[in-house]
């Protein structure tokens, strides 16, 4: 299943390193072939288990990273669509799981509206992903289509009520429910009332959910659910930490106790989400995710990027060359070479966008093992970018978007001037919220213009 359209896929890297560019190669033709157009549903890639023709909640949220880099992000914003246009209040304001080719619930999940399979951070994660493709693209519809505004008020209003018995502010999950309104994102027998990962994906929700507010001019609603994100942090950094494991607890059981268990997505989500609070709780419990990893390719698939955004360079390296690894069980599923896609994009070459403000930062993380990378032809804000790093010292972009773009080029470390096409500028110095020094510097990219920074 897959279709062939020019504008899709036109991203290339270069690199000193050749695994790189050959896993890079391979996660592309892998992705791509799991693009669909012309079946009743539209256009779609899948995201679930290969052979389905179906894409679900979960899935599509972590993989709308790499299919942006692809170009997919009509794809993506349809995929979305769909399950926006789901949630009901017969289903408890949930929406459907997993879709398929004929636009309807996968039956495999689905028997009727009182029987489905429904992982209870699925609404909260999705609302955080459509403000990063709002970010990526600045498709406003993401800011006001009703039918995505209707499910952004719904998710952080009525689902968390109608899931929230003991009225804490947080969805739980009771043995009788089954597959209907599962705890987490871990899908075993415990039966937790709540997971790490409903916490983390509930604090990026209220986070994305204000900004959607602020943009659209809501400032005091805006700030409302500002603080009740800060109130999720608050509480999960407070209550949830364990001291004798090194770790935050993993869930709540139904008893009301921590589970002190390395609990997979549970505990290593809040790192996706920036749940947890910098300082040296972070540090430890950061290390025990880096040993005990993901139990299978889904969960493993998260793990570069989140070594990556946490300062763990050679560890995301590392876990990038293991799903690429040709040798690698069930690489094939769709996850794995979307990641691998986004991981180099955003980790490796640490790109983000910011269409509302109209930037773009990069952070070169290349290990020592990467001399230089180049990517080209980047989709990003209707148009595209090249980008460039090399040893750590040296970033050039080049703005092919249409439109004037502000560029922050990071750099780690602590540097009081930075050389801008040969001229020098002072650097502006922080913090990369890791306890390391990044220092900036911002340049105004005019569209066609191209521009080298250097230490």
């Amino acid at each position: 299943m897959s279709i062939y359209d020019p504008q899709l896929g036109r991203v290339t890297i270069d690199s000193s390193n050749q695994q790189l560019i050959a896993g890079f190669d391979w996660a592309k033709s892998q992705a791509l072939a799991y693009v669909s157009n012309g079946t009743p549903v539209g256009k779609f890639y899948e995201a679930a288990l290969p052979g389905r023709d179906a894409f679900c909640m979960r899935d599509l949220s972590h993989q709308s990273v790499g299919a942006n880099v692809l170009g997919l992000q009509d794809y993506t914003k349809n995929m979305l669509f769909k399950f926006a246009e789901g949630i009901t209040d017969s289903r408890d304001w949930c929406t459907y799981w997993e879709i398929d080719k004929y636009d309807r619930p996968a039956p495999v999940d689905y028997t009727d509206d009182s029987d489905f399979w429904y992982n209870l951070p699925a609404n909260f994660d999705m609302l955080d992903c459509c403000y990063k493709q709002y970010l990526w693209t600045g498709d406003r519809d993401y800011v006001d289509h009703p039918v995505f505004r209707n499910f952004y008020e719904r998710t952080v209003t009525d689902y968390i009520d109608r899931w929230d018995k003991d009225k804490d502010g947080f969805p739980e999950h009771y043995a009788p429910y089954g597959r209907r309104g599962i705890a987490s994102y871990v899908e075993d027998g415990l039966h937790p009332l709540l997971g790490g990962d409903v916490l983390a994906a509930q604090y990026a929700a209220f986070g994305s959910y204000s900004r959607f507010l602020a943009i659209s001019g809501k400032a005091a609603l805006a700030e409302l659910y500002k603080n009740k994100a800060k109130e999720v942090r608050k509480l999960y950094n407070r209550d949830w930490w364990n001291e004798e494991n090194g770790r935050f607890n993993g869930a709540l059981m139904q008893d009301r106790r921590g589970y002190p268990g390395y609990y997979y997505s549970a505990t290593y989500l809040p790192f996706y989400f920036d749940l947890v609070e910098p300082g040296n709780r972070k540090k430890r419990a950061l290390r025990d995710v880096v040993h005990h990893g993901g139990s299978n390719v889904e969960e493993k698939s998260h793990m570069a990027e989140i070594f990556y955004k946490h300062g763990l360079n050679q560890e995301a390296y590392s876990s990038l060359l293991e799903m690429m690894d040709p040798q690698l069980k069930r690489r094939e599923y769709p996850e794995v070479s979307y990641s691998v896609i986004g991981a180099i994009l955003t980790g490796t070459m640490g790109l983000s966008a910011d269409a509302h403000r109209q930037s773009l930062v990069t952070m070169s993380r290349l290990t020592d093992s990467i001399d230089w990378i180049e990517a080209k032809d980047i989709p990003v804000m209707s148009g595209h970018i090249d980008i460039a790093h090399a040893n750590g010292r040296e970033s050039t972009l080049a703005n092919g978007t249409g439109r004037t773009l502000q560029w922050e080029a990071r750099f780690s470390g602590s540097h009081q001037k930075l050389y801008v096409n040969g001229t020098v500028m002072p650097a502006s110095i922080g913090s990369d919220g890791n306890g390391e020094f990044v220092s900036t510097a911002v340049i105004e990219l005019n569209p066609g213009d191209r521009a080298t920074v250097k230490l």
